[in-house]
């Protein structure tokens, strides 16, 4: 007798046995089985009637069983991890506190209308309008908070492969760059119409930004743009005027993407050639030159002040860099499959794995403790810099292709006093340090979009 069962549920299990064997004609196994388990004789066809078909519920159900075992199984290791990736306090505070929030599935909209790969994405600096790019040649406009299309912008003959609002303070444009070689800029307020074509490149124009100007902690949009081109260039042009400025040639091969420092002061850049180079964006002079990938780098970002303290200790700097200097740290992300933090003289500081194919968009959390990262790999996942660089959060499937962008929403711009002011000198450091924090909180957006091959843009929202 089996000593997993009771006598009452063996001789249960021997009855349905006999059944099965019945129902499939197997009356020889059937009839020396009855001998050998000693199946009773009143155990008569009637009542075998009633065991018919018991067996295979009973299989068919221990399956289903082990399946949705699985399934929570498996969902309780990934809330695990979410947890173990989160103190008490965090966990309290998480939907009071902008500076820990990460996006989380699903979308809060999943925006379609492109019908070609979505190649980039840009916030409007004031309203709540997003626009995307796409290989289909267009430009689509959307209201982020509602989740709606309000206009396609058509114009250029090839594939746009970058957008990026900004512009002279209180006229703001958007900038888009293509694979037919020009650079075109858009008025917003006059229903997007195009108000210039910026032809000089000899190749495709693969990313562009506009080059903030202004004092530190001010940072304001000026009148000159950035691009970067498969012509192994990069050129500053003014906006206003639609002249390029300046050429700056380094590069040795196609250069992938390009991003200003917060004050404008630098640019960095990055490509085909397997380095990242940061320059000076007044004399196009480079600074340094960083080496360590090996594959293309698809994407750059320079690291915003907020985040200094983080990555100093990172560094194993003995003291942060002061808020007013840019360009200290910067990340690059590569098709090796990593993210390398560097510090602004080329000295790696840490190389991020975890990616398992091509790294295509950064950007640093405006809180500072984080840096998120998307990847060709369908998911979007948050280093954390106070961690060691460590990544607490993984969003799966956060698009059911390539994942090819990604940006946050611009803090809401509020009037910042100025040093001196009289509201702020009277008070001690501290006291001044913990109100920059609570303006920082206060004026934090938490919302991220990306794009993908899938041909959708999605929000991310708390």
């Amino acid at each position: 007798m089996s000593t997993l069962l009771t006598d009452r549920q063996a001789e249960e299990l021997h009855k349905a046995i006999v059944a099965y064997l019945g129902v499939i004609g197997a009356s020889n196994a059937a009839a020396a089985f009855r001998e050998e388990a000693k199946v009773p004789a009143s155990f008569d066809d009637v009542t075998q009637k009633k065991y018919e078909g018991l067996l295979e519920k009973k299989w068919t159900s221990v399956v289903r069983l082990q399946k949705k075992i699985l399934e929570l199984e498996q969902r309780a290791q990934s809330l695990q991890s979410e947890l173990d990736s989160t103190t008490p306090t965090s966990l309290l505070r998480r939907n009071q506190d902008p500076t820990s929030w990460l996006p989380r599935a699903p979308a809060r909209h999943t925006l379609q209308s492109h019908r070609q790969p979505v190649t980039c994405v840009a916030f409007h600096p004031i309203f709540s309008s997003l626009a995307s790019g796409s290989e289909d040649t267009t430009i689509k406009i959307w209201d982020w908070e509602l989740g709606e299309l309000e206009r396609t912008v058509k114009g250029h003959t090839k594939g746009v492969l970058d957008v990026d609002f900004g512009g002279p303070r209180g006229g703001t444009l958007l900038a888009s760059c293509s694979s037919d070689l020009t650079i075109k800029l858009w008025d917003p307020s006059d229903e997007y119409k195009n108000i210039r074509t910026l032809p000089g490149h000899d190749h495709s124009v693969s990313a562009i930004r506009f080059i903030p100007s202004g004092a530190a902690g001010s940072p304001s949009s000026g009148n000159l743009l950035v691009s970067a081109s498969r012509d192994k260039t990069l050129r500053i042009w003014d906006v206003t005027t639609g002249y390029c400025v300046k050429t700056i040639r380094g590069h040795v091969d196609w250069v992938r993407d390009v991003t200003p420092s917060f004050d404008g002061r630098w640019l960095l850049s990055a490509g085909t050639d397997q380095t990242a180079r940061l320059w000076d964006a007044s004399s196009g002079e480079a600074k340094c030159t960083f080496l360590g990938h090996e594959h293309v780098i698809e994407c750059v970002a320079i690291a915003p002040p907020v985040t200094y303290t983080h990555l100093a200790s990172l560094a194993r700097l003995k003291k942060a860099p002061p808020p007013s200097s840019s360009a200290e740290f910067i990340a690059t992300g590569s098709r090796d499959k990593t993210i390398k933090i560097w510090d602004g003289r080329g000295t790696l500081i840490k190389t991020l794995v975890g990616h398992d194919n091509w790294v295509r968009g950064l950007v640093f959390h405006p809180g500072g403790k984080y840096l998120l990262s998307v990847s060709d790999d369908k998911t979007i996942r948050c280093w954390d810099l106070t961690q060691e660089g460590r990544c607490v959060k993984t969003v799966e499937d956060a698009h059911g292709h390539f994942v090819s962008c990604i940006r946050w929403a611009p803090s809401v711009v509020k009037d910042v006093p100025v040093n001196g002011d009289a509201a702020t000198g009277t008070m001690s450091n501290g006291a001044l340090k913990k109100k920059e924090e609570d303006l920082v909180k206060a004026s934090m957006r938490c919302v991220i979009a990306t794009g993908s091959v899938d041909l959708n843009v999605r929000i991310f929202a708390s």
